[in-house]
């Protein structure tokens, strides 16, 4: 093989890479399909980052940190893992006033509502927007029985978003400061924010 064969077989190979990142991955974007097995293991590493904060950290709402074991989880489900349609809002200057829990209040901007499936039934949330940061408060069948009745939140991975789709994995939703100490004020989900 010539000098000269070599470089446009390597100059292909580089091109036939090039286009294999930019066409697959750049367009598997948010819909990449998860490991299940590692997805579990980085959900239960961050729970246990998330226990340990709670146990040691200044700002944890616990107040008997000594008699801490650790919160309650759900058991990690990918199904619960999924990508919803986004709804922007037409107009960008929609705000939404959320009470909170002490009574007084905090205003977001209206993002977008996210339509998706769970369990074979349509839903859809308000996503809002506060400091550059995407949430959803929301209430579901667990409020007041197994999770804390105020509602749950869901903190959004811009990563993991685009003009027209969002990742919500419920498996990482969590209950509000409050829960575990009244002394926090928390903004409590809106009405028509829960989803069965």
């Amino acid at each position: 093989m010539t000098t000269r064969t070599i470089l446009l077989i390597v100059l292909g190979l580089g091109i036939i890479a090039l286009l294999y990142v930019t066409l697959v991955d750049g367009q598997s974007g948010i819909d990449t399909p998860i490991d299940p097995v590692r997805y579990k293991q980085e959900l239960m590493d961050e729970r246990a980052k998330k226990d340990q904060n709670f146990r040691t950290g200044s700002d944890s709402p616990i107040t008997n940190k000594a008699q801490f074991s650790g919160l309650t989880y759900f058991a990690p489900d990918p199904a619960y893992r999924v990508t919803a349609r986004l709804e922007p809002f037409a107009d960008k200057t929609q705000k939404l006033v959320v009470r909170m829990s002490d009574g007084s209040e905090e205003v977001y901007e209206k993002f977008a509502h996210a339509v998706f499936q769970l369990q074979g039934e349509t839903s859809r949330l308000l996503i809002v927007k506060a400091d550059g940061e995407y949430t959803v408060l929301f209430q579901d069948a667990t409020s007041g029985k197994e999770t804390y009745g105020g509602g749950r939140y869901l903190e959004l991975d811009s990563k993991q978003m685009s003009d027209t789709q969002v990742v919500l994995d419920f498996n990482a939703a969590y209950n509000p400061y409050c829960a575990y100490n009244p002394g926090y004020a928390c903004p409590l989900p809106p009405p028509k924010t829960n989803y069965r």
